[in-house]
């Protein structure tokens, strides 16, 4: 199964990548290719050591490959080097991060935390807390936009870090096992978010889990197995 992309999302062709050099050599990544079109939400499965968080990282532009091809939106940022002069950018303002945690800075209201990426991208206060907001509402969040973290429940903060994520309009967006301490109602919750803003905003997300509750969820599912990725087609349950 392939899933082209005309335009935007991400694709990865050919990515490999090997720690060390000589016998000590280890390729934790052999011949990965992926592709995520705007609007979708797939996911990303495998066991302990098989090359996800390698993967991740690659796609987050936190560690270089050895080689291969990645494109987000319309633009290569890596053929067998970076294409991009400021990784540091390219990460606050192309990628959103969900992590399992929210990591949400404490002494920052609701709002602050939202806003603050476009504001260290440049942008006016006053246009980067409109936003923060415009995303609090489509996450029905908007009630605790005064709130600290510690106020908020573990799935208000959970949404408050997806509106995060959201923040700059990046083209992807990379969660790290987002359901993994919820509960199997609170865990789909947030699959229901992230499909609902991967339509609502066109961006490109990919979930890494283990999470067995939230699998029959994803439409098109990617394993990686020893260093090499493998598509499928996923059951696509309906998250009403």
């Amino acid at each position: 199964m392939h899933t082209p992309i005309e335009t935007g999302g991400i694709r990865i062709e050919g990515l490999r990548k090997v720690y060390g050099q000589g016998d000590s050599a280890v390729e934790a990544l052999k011949n990965v290719n992926l592709a995520v079109a705007p609007g979708e939400v797939v996911g990303l499965v495998g066991p302990s050591g098989s090359g996800k968080s390698t993967l991740l990282k690659c796609l987050g532009a936190i560690i270089e490959p050895t080689a291969g091809r990645m494109t987000l939106g319309h633009d290569v940022i890596y053929d067998n080097g970076w294409q991009v002069p400021d990784l540091r950018a390219l990460r606050r303002d192309r990628i959103g991060f969900i992590f399992q945690a929210p990591y949400l800075i404490p002494f920052l209201d609701v709002t602050d935390n939202v806003a603050l990426l476009p504001m260290l991208a440049g942008r006016p206060n006053t246009e980067s807390r409109a936003r923060a907001l415009e995303l609090l509402t489509a996450l029905d969040v908007q009630h605790r936009a005064q709130a600290e973290p510690s106020q908020l429940s573990g799935g208000e903060q959970q949404r408050v870090s997806i509106a995060r994520a959201l923040a700059n309009r990046p083209p992807v967006i990379l969660a790290d096992e987002p359901t993994a301490p919820l509960d199997s109602e609170r865990a789909l919750g947030v699959m229901r978010i992230l499909n609902q803003m991967a339509v609502q905003f066109q961006a490109a997300i990919i979930v890494v889990t283990h999470d067995e509750k939230i699998i029959p969820s994803f439409k098109r599912i990617y394993h990686i197995r020893d260093g090499q990725t493998v598509e499928e087609a996923g059951e696509g349950r309906a998250l009403s």
